[in-house]
């Protein structure tokens, strides 16, 4: 009831302000946009069910619930959990039922809706958070994730010895666990076919399949005719296990596993043929020190192990979401800005670009005939949508009106911009104007810089994250969100040029996007500040110390120092693969590519903005940077977000880093003295 009741509030406010003259939204406006995405389309391709994400300032979190289109109709809201989120929504094959994860208790478990409506109900009751799950093809069982319980022997080692953890060495397994589902224990609320039917009459509870290996499972599909279920699985769930990753088939009759691949470095469970009688899968194959950036191969193979066959070959980019249907094999891919759907010829391996009303698709899902289509999607002046259609896509409709919130808002205006770097290198990024452009005009520039280094910025009209980026336009800026080398859409040469060169490379980027910007005469280059988070963080600390030309700086989860990072982090091989070192057989690429290394050279007043318990950019790399620029004179401020890790995920927070760059380049580029109400 409370996201029906806020959808109508923003609809009549809405429909009020249609008259009014746009105005520049607040920080809690931009924070508060309702965001819909993973569209689900029914097995028989009439209905769709979806997310929607609202935010919840009270309990200062973001709520994510169920909704759902009949046969394209307005969408009605399926869930309302009070406490927790609804996700990860799946059909029950013969379309009756949606199954999802919610915690409406101490744990996640899987619960189970009608189609029709009424009252959820919980499916599973397992001790651990159950991950993720699939209903097997005839509908009477749910397989899931999750892991291994040792609860008892953590209790009994605590009451006797503390609190202790040994370093990559304890862990919990993630196993597959089976589960009947029996609508006849779930309520009332059933045809009186259903409660007859001798197909729900038994029970059983969730017992664990392959007890006893030594391995932990990541994720796993069900053969078209669930006799089989292949699945991926690694030596431990550590973080940077993934390397050794392979692929196996358990036989649910014999109740044994075959491995089917195990190549020295990555292997991927992608898919099962629709007959059944072959795997779609990605792999490193014996690449361990350069997948960080390169491609993965994809391949399918049967699954008695013959005629093991790369597919899409052709394609220069990495392909996400895969799913082999009647029609083929279809897949999202980077392509420069835009995200279209890609279809693999599953017998020659040839690729294609499919034609799509939407320039970002994020997600699509097909119906079991593989005839109609549901996706979640965006343009350049719009926010997510949902859609619904048929394939061969064409004429879909769009189920969601989400981009009405923008109504008589000033947003941003975007264009894709291009220019050369120092080395020759074609770099592209997003220029973002405020609505009443004056081509004439010199404009203060905010260069904002995307994190991976593998992500990659588009066009929209409410870029935002912690940086107040509409509300600079309509002060009176313009935004560059440059796509220097290293970010995904250019193909894995372009990936590859950071390598041994990272901040160096990605600073000739920056600059010389800048300089770009200046010689066209619409910035004024007095004015310029920059800033990013993770690896927008470490490229904008590298321009702090390396650098003259900005204004402000503001570093965001930042790396300081290659080499203290390199022992800190959780993801010890990135350092390697874009050195090629560490920091015993090469110090002088670690000491090249660290903001440290000039910090006696640093003059820019820079911000540090860190999560106190981020483990994938350590917290010491924002005290060692502000350590240094305290030490030389510098004009600096460090702030720690409590209880976070590697991003600022709760409104609250977001609305807090906001203000506190609101407030630094006002400063700095705008000379204003501006107070965070309530601090």
């Amino acid at each position: 009831m409370k996201n029906i009741l806020l959808f109508i509030s923003v609809i009549i406010s809405l429909s009020f302000l249609n008259a009014q003259k746009p105005m520049s939204p607040s920080f809690e406006d931009i924070i508060s946009l309702h965001s819909v995405f993973n569209a689900v389309i029914s097995p028989d391709g009439n209905n769709l069910v979806f997310e929607s994400r609202t935010t919840d300032w009270k309990e200062n979190r973001y709520d994510r619930e169920l909704w759902l289109s009949k046969k394209g109709d307005k969408p009605i809201q399926l869930t309302n959990n009070l406490e927790a989120s609804s996700t990860s929504p799946k059909w029950s094959p013969n379309g009756e039922w949606i199954a999802f994860l919610s915690k409406r208790g101490d744990k996640t478990q899987i619960h189970a809706i009608r189609f029709e409506g009424g009252e959820a109900f919980q499916v599973t009751h397992t001790k651990n958070n159950i991950q993720g799950f699939e209903w097997s093809p005839d509908g009477r069982k749910i397989a899931f994730l999750q892991s291994e319980d040792k609860t008892e022997e953590e209790k009994k080692r605590k009451e006797k010895f503390g609190g202790f953890k040994i370093e990559d060495v304890e862990y919990q397994l993630n196993q597959i666990w089976l589960a009947n589902f029996n609508p006849s224990q779930l309520g009332n609320r059933l045809r009186p076919d259903q409660l007859k039917d001798t197909l729900y009459t038994k029970t059983l509870e969730a017992k664990i399949i392959m007890d006893s290996v030594s391995f932990s499972i990541n994720v796993f599909k069900w053969s078209p005719d669930g006799k089989k279920i292949a699945f991926e699985h690694q030596p431990d769930p550590l973080i940077n296990s993934f390397f050794k990753a392979d692929i196996s088939i358990y036989d649910m009759a014999a109740k044994t596993y075959k491995t089917l691949v195990n190549n020295a470095s990555y292997d991927g469970l992608v898919d099962w043929s629709p007959e059944g009688d072959a795997i779609l899968y990605q792999s490193n194959l014996n690449d361990s020190t350069s997948n960080y950036y390169l491609n993965r191969k994809l391949f399918r193979i049967n699954t008695d192990g013959s005629q093991n066959k790369q597919l899409a070959s052709d394609f220069d980019e990495n392909i996400y979401g895969l799913k082999w249907t009647q029609n083929g094999i279809f897949g999202m891919a980077w392509q420069k800005t835009l995200r279209p759907v890609i279809r693999i010829n599953p017998v020659n391996g040839k690729t294609k670009v499919l034609a799509i009303n939407a320039k970002r698709i994020w997600n699509f899902s097909f119906s079991k005939d593989g005839k109609k289509i549901a996706y979640a999607a965006s343009n350049d002046h719009d926010i997510n949508e949902i859609y619904h259609g048929f394939y061969p896509i064409k004429d879909s409709k769009k189920i969601t009106e989400s981009t009405i919130q923008l109504n008589n808002w000033s947003v941003a205006n975007s264009e894709v911009v291009s220019w050369k770097s120092k080395d020759g290198a074609l770099i592209e990024g997003i220029l973002h104007k405020p609505q009443n452009y004056d081509p004439a005009k010199k404009y203060p520039l905010l260069v904002i810089i995307h994190g991976g280094p593998t992500g990659i910025s588009t066009p929209g009209p409410t870029p935002s994250y912690v940086y107040p980026m509409v509300q600079w336009l309509n002060k009176g800026a313009l935004i560059l969100r440059p796509n220097y080398r290293g970010s995904a859409g250019y193909g894995e040469d372009f990936r590859s040029l950071n390598v041994k060169n990272l901040g160096v490379g990605d600073a000739w980027d920056v600059l010389s996007g800048v300089a770009a910007l200046e010689d066209k005469g619409i910035i004024d280059g007095k004015k310029v500040g920059a800033m990013g988070w993770s690896q927008g963080g470490y490229i904008s600390a590298f321009l702090t110390t390396n650098s003259t030309k900005f204004k402000a700086i503001s570093v965001g989860a930042g790396i300081s120092n290659w080499m203290t990072y390199y022992v800190n982090t959780d993801i010890h091989p990135f350092t390697r693969q874009y050195l090629k070192a560490t920091p015993w057989s090469d110090k002088k690429i670690y000491e090249k590519t660290s903001p440290m290394t000039n910090i006696n050279k640093a003059q820019t007043p820079t911000l540090i903005q860190h999560g106190e318990f981020d483990k994938r950019v350590p917290v010491a790399n924002a005290y060692e940077l502000f350590q240094g620029l305290q030490d030389k004179g510098v004009e600096t401020e460090l702030i720690i977000y409590k209880g976070f890790g590697h991003g600022i995920n709760k409104p609250k927070e977001r609305l807090a880093a906001t203000w506190h760059n609101w407030k630094w380049f006002g400063k700095y580029i705008w000379d204003e003295e501006i107070e965070v109400p309530g601090e």
